[in-house]
């Protein structure tokens, strides 16, 4: 039995399981909830035991040490990732969307425009337009039942729409793409030609798959304008509710007036918690996570197969990086009410809705999928039952509402 195949049912207030959420954007709490990018895994034991060594000793004086934790980032990221990094070229931030807000009103002023990749994490629409920023879409392509970056819009949009910066999520959430070196570059050569700064969030850099490669913007050619969000261990080691984010910024004039200005707003005062959690998961985690990443590889490759026999009608874009699934199903012919409701109050799953992430994507949905096996397929075997089952009687697409997501 793998560690990763425990359920816990210790009571918690967890935003995944909590009744006001669910209610807001279900309807209803008596769902599964898969739909916020957690795990439901305890973390790794080395990471434990930094925190209760903290915990236990009583006393919470002042105590820093960045340079512990940017060492420690910069020597994972070598050995794992073969990317060198400077660790004074690092800043330190409370979050990964704190440290893209700070960015995006250093490149830029109100009323320029940001572009992201659609469909792209809900956050970085809010982040944008509070900054007083527009939003400029550059919509992935579907090719071949694959994902792929549309150059050509770039192109057009970076010389005609003034656009100072871009996010870029690398690797991409929802679509689960790990973008290889030669779309890097062939992206940070457009964005030097038209001046704009590539922002790339790399949060989910350590959960790429065997047939992938992950590349930071950082390791590509010609990269001195651009800034790798190298992220936090959040995502990676499970630690969402106790990291800092980091920014990795090689342009030492622009780093410079980044650290000035988190430093006069008070942005980088981390924990000691936070920092010793990251340096025992950046040290001592790696085992942990190679056994995390086959378990997750094995519960993917058992949803696609379970997909393809069970379910032709649902078409899952199979991850090359991140814990998420990502699923549509327009092919059921259903309206996008009717498909909601099948889900939720027949199949009783919490998705992630994929209007979240670009507007026009209702009939997607996202699935996190890092739980334990049993579980993942207890929801595709409840998913197979409602479909099967058809729409109930209790519906009625006239009296339907659409309920409101505020978180």
């Amino acid at each position: 039995m793998s560690q990763f195949d425990s359920i816990h049912s210790v009571k918690n207030n967890f935003a995944k399981n909590n009744p006001t959420y669910l209610k807001g954007m279900f309807g209803t709490t008596e769902v599964m909830p898969l739909w916020i990018a957690d795990m439901d895994f305890e973390i790794a034991k080395p990471i434990q035991e930094a925190l209760q060594k903290l915990v236990t000793r009583n006393i919470y004086a002042y105590e820093f040490n960045t340079g512990d934790v940017f060492k420690a980032i910069s020597d994972w990221n070598f050995k794992r990732h073969q990317l060198v990094l400077n660790p004074k070229s690092f800043v330190q931030v409370s979050g990964v969307l704190t440290g893209i807000g700070v960015l995006i009103r250093e490149l830029s002023k109100k009323g320029d425009s940001i572009m992201v990749q659609t469909p792209v994490y809900h956050q970085f629409f809010k982040v944008i337009e509070s900054a007083g920023r527009k939003v400029v879409r550059n919509k992935l392509k579907v090719i071949d039942g694959r994902y792929e970056m549309d150059f050509e819009d770039i192109e057009r949009k970076f010389k005609t729409l003034n656009i100072k910066s871009m996010i870029l999520c690398n690797p991409h959430n929802p679509v689960g793409r790990v973008w290889s070196k030669e779309e890097l570059q062939k992206l940070v050569n457009l964005a030097n030609e038209y001046n704009v700064t590539i922002i790339s969030d790399e949060i989910h850099s350590d959960i790429v798959y065997l047939a992938s490669k992950f590349n930071s913007i950082a390791s590509i050619n010609n990269n001195e304008n651009h800034i790798a969000v190298i992220g936090s261990p959040a995502k990676t080691f499970g630690m969402q509710s106790i990291s800092n984010g980091y920014l990795y910024i090689s342009n030492d004039n622009f780093k410079k007036q980044v650290k000035t200005t988190v430093e006069s707003l008070y942005l980088d005062h981390g924990n000691i918690l936070s920092a010793n959690a990251t340096i025992a998961a950046y040290t001592k985690g790696e085992k942990w996570l190679d056994d995390l990443l086959v378990y997750l590889e094995t519960t993917m490759n058992w949803i696609e197969n379970y997909v393809q026999k069970e379910l032709p009608e649902v078409v899952m874009y199979k991850p090359e990086g991140t814990y998420q699934v990502w699923l549509d199903f327009s092919r059921l012919k259903l309206s996008d009410k009717a498909l909601k409701h099948v889900i939720v109050n027949q199949a009783k799953l919490a998705l992630t809705p994929g209007d979240w992430f670009e507007g026009s994507h209702t009939q997607f949905m996202r699935m996190n999928i890092a739980s334990p096996l049993s579980k993942i397929k207890q929801a595709f075997n409840q998913l197979k039952q409602a479909l099967s089952d058809g729409i109930d009687c209790s519906f009625n697409e006239e009296e339907s509402t659409e309920n409101c997501c505020s978180c």
